[in-house]
């Protein structure tokens, strides 16, 4: 019964995060597609654990949370994922600047090389959505 309750609660909060009927904006269920066949229960390991536990944890708001793995993605350097998060953090209603922003912060901590690369999804994601700086 837990199990279930995990991964409905994970569900819940993907859905929350998402954008859907748009195929070119990355999306966690595009991640789940993209890996199913290849690696079957990687589904319910990002579902129940990435979302049902550790985004349904108390302590942060979506915004925080959002804005507290954006920079770890830059740190990381992991590109494809960041994509997926900028999209979620537009969807929770972070602002364009408030992402750019938690990327930047990175630079001391991540380098150059990595807050660049950050910033060139911000702004394919940016271009995607037709979203401004300055909005």
């Amino acid at each position: 019964m837990a199990e279930i309750d995990r991964y409905q609660r994970g569900l819940d909060i993907i859905k929350k995060y998402s954008l859907e009927g748009n195929d070119e904006i990355s999306s966690v269920q595009q991640l789940r597609d993209a890996y199913r066949s290849l690696a079957p229960d990687l589904e319910e390991m990002i579902v129940s654990f990435g979302f049902g536990d550790i985004y349904s944890r108390e302590g942060l708001s979506d915004k925080e949370r959002t804005i507290a793995t954006l920079s770890g993605l830059t740190t990381l350097g992991t590109e494809p994922q960041l994509e997926l998060h900028i999209n979620n953090g537009l969807n929770i209603g972070l602002s364009a600047k408030q992402i750019v922003g938690a990327v930047m912060h990175m630079l001391p901590y991540a380098g150059f090389p990595r807050v660049l690369n950050a910033l060139g999804v911000v702004k394919k994601v940016f271009a995607q959505r037709n979203v401004s700086i300055n909005d």
